[in-house]
């Protein structure tokens, strides 16, 4: 027999349920615990309503990572409805999918227009995809280009490359674009690296070799849980001649970590000046920055650079939720790099490498001024 149909006295969202799980999870006991902390964070994923398979006499279990355990559980909250606390911090800011496609569909073009993705990892460090895969993947989404950002060496658990490797990566993707160009795509690879960032914003790679990337993503890996202003970390990252983009900035991961403070407005005037970009890295659990510190970005000016941080071909969809933050904050279609077509995003980046040397001597000068009234905000 079709099951029933239920019909709720209220709907609840997904974002609602990923709340509730979360919440029960603080009381279960293993192995209970670990799953409802798995459904929370899976809910972000979950590409229908919950309480919309209900009316249409479907199976919770459809849902990833629901069981017939959580099954009931969720059902019981559809049909009676609790008080939805407020989200803690570490929950807080986070779309869900059906959220995410809700946010695009009042604006079609915005998604259709984004040219590339600038994040995302190869099974050269601890993707799985191959960088022929990832590139057909993006073909697929009629990208015009992607940037391939494995990990550098410094960060070892993720299998980050030493320059050597980097060297024979250009090979493979040099071959990869051949390829693409013989079969008739207009694509290209870039190549690019997420520079592992120290606390004083040094990295870890020859200056030399990244020099001979099209871009350089730098990001933070370590030293992620401190509670104090973090303000200065990020202007000496920003200052770092070799990186173009900041990546995934404060390091927060959905009901895990909350991830880094500062001083925003000064961190993204300084991202201006230096007219480098700063990241929405839209891996579900990450979502960083959020939309709240993406709109005092659109006040600063700051370039905005879109990133899946894939790890598989499938994930490159994940551009939907970096699009709809950077949508719902009202970044102009101008600020943002993946709007760019493949020759202005190296131009840009070529420009910010040129201006190194003019941005060294004036954060000296500026320094060594006694006579300034107000420091510049990269200071």
């Amino acid at each position: 027999m079709p099951k029933t149909a239920i019909i709720p006295k209220s709907s609840l969202t997904n974002s609602d349920l990923a709340e509730l799980l979360a919440r029960e999870s603080e009381t279960a006991q293993m192995p209970a615990q670990k799953a409802l902390r798995r459904a929370s964070r899976r809910a972000l994923f979950w590409s229908e309503e919950a309480a919309d398979l209900l009316k249409q006499g479907r199976e919770l279990t459809e849902l990833t990572a629901v069981g017939p355990y959580l099954k009931k559980l969720i059902e019981r909250w559809i049909e009676d409805p609790p008080a939805i606390p407020e989200r803690p911090a570490i929950r807080h800011g986070f779309l869900t999918l059906t959220e995410a496609r809700a946010i695009l569909s009042s604006k079609t073009s915005w998604l259709r227009g984004i040219k590339g993705d600038l994040q995302m990892h190869t099974n050269w460090s601890d993707g799985e995809g191959t960088i022929e895969e990832m590139a057909n993947a993006a073909v697929a989404r009629k990208y015009e280009y992607i940037a391939i950002t494995d990990h550098a060496k410094g960060l070892k658990i993720a299998g980050g490359i030493d320059e050597k490797q980097v060297c024979r990566q250009a090979v493979e993707i040099e071959t990869t674009n051949e390829k693409l160009r013989a079969d008739g795509h207009e694509f290209s690879v870039l190549h690019s690296i997420e520079l592992n960032l120290n606390p004083r914003g040094e990295g870890d790679m020859d200056e030399r070799c990244l020099g001979e990337l099209d871009l350089v993503l730098g990001c933070f890996h370590s030293s992620l849980r401190i509670k104090e202003d973090q303000t200065e970390r990020y202007l000496a990252a920003l200052r770092n001649p070799s990186i173009q983009i900041l990546g995934h900035p404060r390091g927060r991961i959905y009901n895990y970590r909350l991830g880094l403070t500062a001083d925003w407005s000064r961190v993204f005037e300084c991202a201006a000046q230096l007219d480098k970009a700063v990241e929405i890295d839209g891996y579900p659990d990450r979502q960083d920055l959020n939309v709240n510190l993406l709109r005092l970005a659109k006040e600063a000016g700051c370039r905005i650079s879109l990133g899946t941080d894939s790890h598989g071909p499938t994930q490159l969809g994940f551009m939907e939720y970096s699009a709809a933050a950077a949508l719902m904050a009202g970044i102009p279609r101008s600020r943002i790099l993946n709007f760019m077509s493949t020759e202005e995003v190296t131009s840009w980046a070529e420009s910010v490498r040129s201006g190194r040397k003019v941005n060294a001597l004036f954060t000296s000068a500026r320094r060594a001024s006694k006579n300034s009234l107000r420091p510049t905000c990269c200071e």
